[in-house]
């Protein structure tokens, strides 16, 4: 699951976590992951910043939200885990732009910002209200919906038409608020 780097690792754990699953059992491997091994893999990649990448060793929004979405069923309970959490939401609040939105790959995108709404939502945090994630009065919900164009859709950039990536990950992050806001399992 590893083979193609931190992806496989926070995939896999969400995988997993999505419905409490059992890790499967090869007969004649036994055992060839562990939720453990998959948050340790997690763990030893974070970067000093206080953030991940999928490669090279500058943090990225996208994979720094997709790790802290991972790791949130263990926070705060897992000491080692609430540390790494803790870092990446200081180190995300730092990204933030003044219009709320955030910047990965050079640009700011709706991807990039609903991956950060749902890491937020993941960890009981509202990207409405927390003043980490509030900047020059916008919050992050406030960065993503300015993605939103007529007709209800998104696109990637601020400049781009509409795009359907942008409005699935956007729909991602409004039903992840949503389930936020009624107290139900996270996303």
């Amino acid at each position: 699951t590893t083979f193609q780097g931190i992806n496989g690792a926070i995939f896999a754990l969400l995988a997993l976590d999505s419905g409490n699953y059992e890790v499967p059992v090869n007969s004649d491997a036994g055992i060839q992951a562990t939720r453990d091994m998959y948050i340790d893999y997690i763990l030893d990649r974070e970067l000093e910043s206080g953030g991940w990448s999928l490669t090279g060793d500058e943090a990225d929004v996208d994979i720094t939200a997709m790790a802290l979405q991972a790791l949130a069923s263990y926070y705060p309970q897992h000491e080692n885990v609430k540390g790494s959490v803790d870092r990446a939401l200081g180190w995300l609040s730092a990204q933030q732009s003044d219009s709320g939105d955030f910047v990965a790959w050079g640009a700011p995108s709706a991807e990039s910002t609903a991956q950060v709404v749902i890491a937020l939502c993941s960890l009981s945090i509202d990207p409405r209200t927390d003043t980490r994630f509030v900047k020059n009065g916008k919050s992050a919900l406030d960065g993503l919906m300015q993605y939103q164009v007529d007709g209800g859709m998104f696109r990637h950039t601020l400049d781009g038409e509409a795009d359907v990536m942008a409005t699935e990950q956007a729909a991602l992050a409004l039903i992840a608020l949503e389930r936020l806001d009624a107290k139900a399992n996270r996303l």
